[in-house]
């Protein structure tokens, strides 16, 4: 009797769960930075470095597993399972220390090494089921991220100010996440990925199309994250503004659903990009949180229906055109270029979210919190010239099966 195989639905019914569970971890810090506030004094900068510190770590395990082979060498899906239980194991043990211990960051770095396992090797399991629909596979995973980087706001809500709450929430389901790898399965789509050269990065700079991808992921990517970091902090800073000590929401429940309404982004960036084409979503997308990153400070100490509106809108927005950008680099690449180009851009683009965090407490310091998101913009225009530029030239027809 031979065993029977996971189908295509539930595996990645299973995938999509493990991520949202694992990537519980990356922001579980983030989410207790009010509650340890309440309880000592907690500088800008060790805020922000216990962010950058998962970004640094992702870029540091992302560019070793590239260049060491490592969703070829080994199973992805005990990949998966390591990189899922590390996390956990690193996330818990920071509940376990003071809050502002040096020592944090570096779990904090170590757990973005073992999200580099995770996260890309997820993509990697998801498109071995691809069926002409990529775009909306990727989607389904970078919402499935997006989920799993709100809960721990959710958890802060739940738990009071008790900042260990989000910190444990996240490892427990990192925990959960490792288990369940197990029952993932692949599809019929398993290929050894491309071999990663130094060379090929520099070939591929040379193209313009993608040149032009990468600018536009590079945009993206410096909003993005700093705004998933200090929305929490906005959030909280607005509302004790307008309403004191008595907020018709906890802040930290308003963020959970401004973060997670980017799943539905997600989603919709896929479906719509395989239908209508990558350059004009993420161009519309990124036009719109933009504007977002504009007008969300004009509503600082207004209403929480106001700071709720803009923000939604703009986590749909922030993370709407996110899959695409690998999607359009997978399709304007020669294969012998994919594993060099999407390794590059993902860490040139993690590099970039290092500054972007970090500047935001300068920023409202400076600018207060009614101009300091502002600075965010930047990054999305410029990205929307460089997909618009993109679109325009004969090689995007490579993209969404000739939709650009």
């Amino acid at each position: 009797m031979t065993e029977e195989k996971p189908g295509r639905a539930s595996s990645l019914a299973i995938l999509l769960l493990c991520q949202v569970l694992a990537m519980a971890c990356w922001f579980a810090s983030n989410a207790s930075i009010a509650a340890i506030k309440a309880q000592q004094p907690l500088s800008p900068f060790f805020a922000a470095l216990l962010t950058s510190s998962v970004q640094a770590g992702f870029v540091a395990g992302a560019f070793v597993s590239a260049l060491l082979a490592l969703p070829d060498r080994l199973d992805k899906r005990l990949l998966f399972r390591l990189s899922a239980l590390v996390a956990a194991i690193c996330t818990g043990a920071a509940a376990l220390l003071p809050p502002v211990s040096p020592v944090a960051p570096v779990l904090r770095f170590v757990t973005g090494v073992s999200l580099a396992g995770v996260y890309p090797v997820g993509m990697a399991m998801a498109a071995t089921w691809a069926r002409g629909d990529l775009g909306l596979l990727i989607g389904l995973l970078v919402g499935a991220l997006t989920l799993g980087s709100a809960s721990p706001h959710l958890a802060a809500a739940l738990g009071g100010l008790d900042w260990r709450a989000p910190i444990l929430f996240a490892s427990a389901g990192a925990l959960l996440a490792a288990s369940l790898a197990g029952f993932i399965g692949l599809g019929p789509n398993v290929a050894r990925a491309p071999e990663f050269h130094w060379s090929n990065v520099l070939l591929g700079w040379r193209s313009v199309p993608l040149r032009l991808s990468n600018f536009g992921y590079f945009g993206h990517q410096w909003e993005l994250y700093a705004m998933w970091a200090w929305i929490g902090a906005f959030v909280a800073a607005s509302f004790r503004a307008r309403y004191g000590d008595a907020p018709p929401l906890h802040p930290a429940l308003a963020t959970f659903f401004i973060v997670a309404s980017g799943a539905l982004g997600a989603l919709l960036g896929g479906f719509f990009a395989d239908r209508l084409g990558r350059t004009l979503v993420t161009s519309v997308a990124m036009a719109v949180s933009g504007l977002c990153s504009i007008l969300i400070g004009f509503a600082f100490g207004g209403s929480a229906t106001a700071v709720l509106a803009i923000g939604i809108v703009w986590g749909v927005s922030v993370i709407a055109d996110s899959a695409q950008f690998s999607a359009s680099t997978v399709e304007l690449c020669e294969p012998s270029l994919r594993g060099a180009m999407l390794t590059a851009q993902t860490c040139i683009g993690f590099l970039l979210t290092l500054v972007s965090i970090h500047l935001m407490p300068y920023a409202v310091d400076w600018l207060g919190w009614r101009y300091a998101f502002a600075i965010l913009a930047i990054g999305p225009f410029l990205g929307v010239w460089a997909m618009l530029t993109l679109r325009a030239r004969p090689e995007a027809e490579a993209m969404a099966g000739g939709k650009r």
